[in-house]
Parts: structure tokens; C-alpha cells; sequence
């Protein structure tokens, strides 16, 4: 009987640029990637909820990532796009990222775990840190993004 290879666990990420910083989103997460288009917006919801849009027939919350990561907001341009991911608890949500890269693959020895800094707004949206082509991708927590914050973190 052949032994068997245990291989290790290889993930696919969209490397998305957010200013000069570059993330990864589980591309397992991904539903959709499209244009910026015509955003309704709602009333007394969080400052980073932009609004919702309307994909065939189906209503979808819009996020601003850069409001969301306490990043200052910019205005949307060729490159911008609204990546949809679907969660298991929020359903879809839209997220608002600069652009869109590539899709990677990264092995579990090419990504380092990072411990959360309460002090750093970024820090607890990212789950660790992948090495693409000598570049560094935080690679980001979509449970942790689009979880509502219920207390002000001290």
C-alpha cells in the first residue's frame, strides 16, 4: 500500500489595495466582484454602512472598508470596487476596496499568525500576514470587519 502525502492546506486570497496598504480576502468568502454603482442610502446606521445596492433583486448592504478601518475616505475611481462576500451569520455584504489585484495562493508556512493590538485600529481585522513575491498581504478577518462593535473599545 502507497504511504500518503499529507499536503499542506493552500488558501486563495484577492490581494486588494487599500492606499498603500494591500490586504487578502478568502476568496471562499467571495461571491462577486463589481463597479461601483448607485448606492440607496439608509438612515441611523453606522457611519461606515454607505447604504445598500440592488443585484438582481437581491438588497445588499455597501461597507466602506476604509471608513471602517478608520481610514481616511476617498473618492471612488476606475479602480474601485465593491467585492461582495457572503457570511455565514451577516449573509452578503459589499465591501468598498480601492482595487482589486490578483487572486494568490498562500501555503500555511508562508502566512505568520499576528496578535491583536488594541491600540491599532487595523490591527484586529487582520488574521495574519502572507508573503506574496517578496510583499506583504495582511490578510484580513471578515468576521472581525463586519462585526458590529457593541462597547467603545478602550
Amino acid at each position: 500500500m502507497e504511504e500518503l502525502k499529507v499536503f499542506s492546506e493552500a488558501v486563495q486570497y484577492i490581494k486588494i489595495e487599500m492606499g498603500t496598504e494591500l490586504f487578502g480576502i478568502d476568496i471562499s468568502y467571495v461571491d462577486n466582484i463589481v463597479r461601483p454603482q448607485h448606492v440607496t442610502r439608509v438612515p441611523n446606521v453606522a457611519s461606515y454602512i454607505k447604504g445598500v445596492i440592488n443585484i438582481r433583486g437581491e438588497i445588499i448592504p455597501i461597507m466602506s472598508l476604509r471608513l471602517k478601518m478608520n481610514l481616511e475616505e476617498v473618492e471612488e475611481d476606475k479602480n474601485t470596487r465593491f467585492i461582495i462576500v457572503k457570511m455565514e451569520k451577516y449573509g452578503k455584504i459589499g465591501l468598498i476596496v480601492d482595487a482589486v489585484k490578483e487572486v494568490v495562493t498562500l501555503e500555511e508556512n508562508q502566512i505568520e499568525r499576528v496578535k491583536v493590538d488594541t491600540s491599532d485600529e487595523v490591527s484586529h481585522f487582520v488574521s495574519g500576514v502572507g508573503k506574496v513575491d517578496g510583499v506583504l498581504v495582511s490578510l484580513l478577518d471578515l468576521d472581525m470587519v463586519v462585526m458590529e462593535k457593541t462597547a467603545k473599545e478602550e
